[in-house]
């Protein structure tokens, strides 16, 4: 980096105070967080990072204990945040903090639609805008360790500092575009997004290959994920940490009585720690009448019709799409399969599909008029 950045170590509940207090006397505020996740559930977080315009704060998770400031800035409507690729992020504010950063916008969702790069790095935008290359050799850091290195502490203050002069050059680029009330949806659509939380009865649905399974097996099968999900949340524990997800599939498909079957495919230590409670929802989802079972997961690929609609829609969408926008920011193949699935499930009005809301609701509806008869 060609210049050393000056910032300020924040580890007190008072210091924390003042720097959201400046903090809030501005209308614009870049954020950024650096976290692990590495074998637990939840992000713990390591360090935030925030520049007011100012100042450039790197505030100490680890230190502080009364973070009501920082969460009445992050709720403050008068003051925008500004965030870079924000997804984990908003995961770590909503899980530490239960508030989102609003109003918000995404430096990589304005790149986009700006025509500067689709799914564009930080350390591209950078370089692109302010023609400075940035250091990534303290990219690997362990962000709970204590003390922190210069090189670290500079690598994270550099993710806010530059933040701020990239954001004004986007609103401007922007500004000369039809797509800023796109841009401020989709980041709107970020935080909805990930104030949905996952409920625990539809695991199984995130079990590889479960479509391979009949009903009886998906019944097994929804029991055990259920059981491990909330056995990693209670543990803050990575599932796969738990019990690996084949292995479940595995249980879920041959069902098996006793520990040595287990033996087959499982890990002594899992089995030791799991085997018996295992073999007793394995019984508890045998017990489940046929009536309750979960029904078939079908995949697209095998619906009738499904190849030929999605060559169609990725056609039609070609020749709709504004010459300014990329093709995958109007429609990725995610949201063209979601359309497929929710014409094929008889069009309810209640769960619209992506490409028929908000601003891309008059592509949809082309889509919807060309491809589905």
């Amino acid at each position: 980096m060609n210049q050393r950045i000056q910032y300020q170590w924040i580890q007190t509940n008072e210091q924390l105070g003042e720097v959201c207090r400046q903090a809030s006397e501005q209308n614009v505020i870049a954020l950024d967080t650096e976290f692990v996740r590495i074998r637990s559930f939840y992000p713990k977080l390591g360090l935030i990072q925030l520049f007011d315009g100012q100042q450039v704060s790197l505030i100490d998770p680890l230190t502080i204990s009364d973070f009501s400031p920082f969460v009445a800035l992050l709720a403050n409507p008068k003051v925008l945040k500004v965030l870079h690729a924000c997804g984990e992020d908003l995961e770590v504010f909503q899980h530490r903090f239960q508030q989102m950063p609003e109003p918000m916008l995404d430096t990589q969702i304005m790149a986009g639609f700006a025509g500067i790069g689709v799914s564009m790095g930080f350390a591209k935008l950078v370089q692109h805008y302010l023609a400075i290359e940035l250091d990534k050799g303290a990219s690997r850091t362990d962000w709970l360790a204590r003390p922190l290195s210069a090189q670290q502490l500079q690598y994270a203050a550099a993710d806010v500092w530059y933040l701020l002069p990239i954001y004004q050059q986007l609103s401007e680029a922007l500004a000369q575009t039809p797509w800023q009330s796109a841009v401020q949806a989709e980041c709107q659509g970020q935080i909805d997004k990930r104030r949905v939380e996952s409920h625990p009865d539809n695991a199984y649905k995130e079990i590889g290959n479960a479509w391979q399974l009949n009903r009886q097996q998906l019944a097994v099968l929804q029991v055990i994920a259920k059981w491990r999900y909330l056995e990693a949340q209670k543990r803050d524990l990575a599932v796969n940490f738990v019990v690996k997800e084949q292995s479940l599939w595995q249980i879920a498909k041959t069902q098996p009585k006793h520990t040595s079957e287990l033996l087959d495919f499982m890990h002594p230590n899992e089995v030791r720690l799991h085997g018996k409670k295992l073999l007793w929802l394995v019984e508890q989802g045998r017990a489940i009448p046929p009536e309750n079972y979960p029904l078939e997961i079908t995949r697209l690929v095998d619906e009738k019709g499904y190849k030929i609609t999605l060559k169609a829609l990725q056609t039609v969408l070609n020749e709709i799409k504004p010459p300014n926008l990329a093709v995958e920011l109007l429609a990725s193949k995610r949201q063209l399969n979601q359309l497929f699935k929710w014409h094929q499930k008889g069009q309810s009005p209640e769960k619209l599909p992506e490409l028929l809301k908000s601003w891309r609701e008059p592509f949809g509806k082309v889509l919807c008029e060309r491809c589905f008869r």
